[in-house]
């Protein structure tokens, strides 16, 4: 009888035991395919999902790179200059006070030997310089006319007929140089070249003297673009071919390449008061380019091959770490931090980040980033 109860027991025990067992396996079971899942889920948390309609319809492009030529860079800070022999300083050909012939503003065009303005000494004591002009010269005229008809019978000698046509002659140079003005009121101003008004000198009512500049007219055909470079680029100046610039007021880059630019010349030393080497250019006024506006400046050197580059619009910013965004397929893309090296104000150069054969978004990757920052991004699809 003892020896039924003693198997019973054991018989139950056995079981329990088995029961335990099968529970933990069953356990295990489960906590391994969550293990799966949670790795799975990390293995493709960094992936964002852009469906190909959504992302034509934001303008997302996307390229292979591969390695090629890149133009070393110096970055720097320049102005627009006006060309020299292409403007004009206006100024007073007699004392007087000044009196616009039209509206003057600086920018507006005006034509060669157009009237800008008059000078006129009319109430000033020393009188109407085209008056006093006018009547020298008809009385030199009037004399030296009188006096060639006499010169044949010898009345009047040859010596004294040369000095009365040299008088007369002096006397029309200046009534000629003191042009009257529309108005017959003073001595008239003109435009000696055509172009457009740079600066404006004077105000209606103001007295000017003989040789006063009163204005400057620009014809703005050639603009100079000047580049202040730090004195520790000075041994690579003499390789530099060309440049582009960024203007502030329209976040535009220019190539001087398409503007007919060449390098006028790069200076042998830095000034006395500055650290900077002055590098110039010249170029065509093809766009709407300002004179004296400050601007960007990206100096272009010889090229180096073997170099992968992207355009900036390929490139976002977070926190002073820039990224990029990869095309893994149709639909599905990532994020990739880069290391950036020398721009030339539209390529950058890629040190490291990005492989040969990469296929990379290079226009509209913020619509990417916006993707991936969405709450409503749905479930990827991208199997490896």
């Amino acid at each position: 009888m003892k020896n039924y109860i003693l198997t019973g027991t054991l018989c139950m025990f056995l079981l329990g035991g088995c029961g335990e067992h099968a529970h933990d396996h069953e356990h295990e079971g489960h906590d391994h395919e969550a293990e799966i899942h949670a790795e799975e889920k990390t293995a493709h948390s960094d992936e964002i999902v852009l469906t190909p309609e959504k992302a034509k319809a934001a303008g997302v492009e996307a390229e292979v790179i591969h390695p090629g030529a890149f133009r070393e860079v110096i970055q720097a800070g320049g102005q627009i200059l006006s060309a020299q022999g292409q403007e004009a300083t206006v100024v007073a050909a007699s004392s007087g006070v000044v009196s616009f012939s039209r509206k003057i503003a600086e920018g507006i065009e005006v034509g060669q030997g157009s009237e800008l303005l008059s000078v006129s000494a009319e109430h000033i004591q020393e009188g109407d310089p085209v008056r006093k002009a006018k009547v020298a010269y008809e009385k030199a005229k009037e004399e030296y006319e009188r006096a060639e008809k006499l010169v044949g019978s010898q009345i009047v000698s040859q010596k004294e007929f040369a000095a009365l046509r040299e008088a007369y002659q002096k006397a029309r140079l200046t009534y000629e140089a003191l042009l009257p003005s529309k108005s017959g009121k003073g001595v008239a101003v003109k435009a000696p070249i055509g172009g457009f008004v740079k600066n404006c000198l004077v105000k209606e009512g103001d007295y000017v003297t003989v040789g006063q500049p009163l204005m400057t007219v620009t014809q703005m055909r050639r603009l100079v673009l000047k580049a202040d470079v730090s004195e520790r680029y000075y041994a690579q100046l003499p390789r530099i071919v060309s440049a582009n610039f960024k203007t502030p007021y329209n976040n535009t880059v220019y190539c001087l390449e398409n503007l007919g630019g060449k390098v006028l010349s790069f200076g042998k030393s830095s000034g006395d008061t500055s650290y900077y080497v002055p590098v110039t250019f010249e170029f065509d006024n093809r766009g709407d380019m300002v004179p004296g506006a400050f601007v960007e400046v990206f100096l272009l050197s010889g090229e180096r091959q073997g170099v992968i580059s992207l355009p900036e619009s390929a490139l976002t910013e977070e926190q002073g770490l820039y990224f990029v965004y990869l095309k893994l397929d149709d639909e599905c893309y990532k994020k990739q931090e880069v290391q950036l090296g020398t721009s030339n104000g539209e390529w950058v150069e890629i040190l490291s980040g990005l492989k040969d054969g990469d296929t990379v978004v290079t226009r509209g990757a913020i619509h990417v980033k916006l993707a991936a920052a969405s709450n409503a991004i749905p479930a990827h699809s991208h199997n490896h």
